[in-house]
């Protein structure tokens, strides 16, 4: 018995009929993963720029933190030192030092003067 060939117009409309049908799947399920990768990028670019907003941040405060002072860094401490300058002389005004003299208090003064008189004498006991 002999087998019979195919229709030779049969087989090449079955074959096409065929990898029409798997190519037509494929593309469903290929929209569905080319989403579900979209998603996946997307969510990854969030997070990354996240994180690079949060290490921006901390770059930058560390090197605020490690910069020389400026010129105008310097002139504002100088206001600044200036201001309680003056706030300090007016307070001694009020406690009534009178600003000019020592702003030690009077025991301290004192201990320093007799201190002096004393150091003088036991430098020349030193031999």
């Amino acid at each position: 018995m002999a087998k019979r060939r195919p229709n030779p117009n049969y087989v090449p409309d079955a074959v096409r009929d065929a990898v029409d049908r798997t190519v037509q799947a494929t593309i469903g399920s290929a929209q569905l993963t080319r989403e579900r990768a979209q998603e996946a990028v997307d969510e990854l670019v969030r997070t990354a720029e996240a994180r690079a907003g949060a290490v921006r941040s901390a770059v930058v405060g560390a090197l605020e933190e490690r910069r020389p002072a400026t010129s105008e860094d310097l002139k504002e401490l100088q206001t600044e030192l200036k201001r309680i300058s003056r706030r300090l002389a007016a307070i001694e005004r009020q406690i009534g030092d009178g600003g000019g003299k020592s702003t030690r208090p009077k025991a301290a003064r004192g201990a320093a003067k007799g201190s002096a008189g004393k150091g003088s004498g036991g430098a020349s006991r030193a031999s």
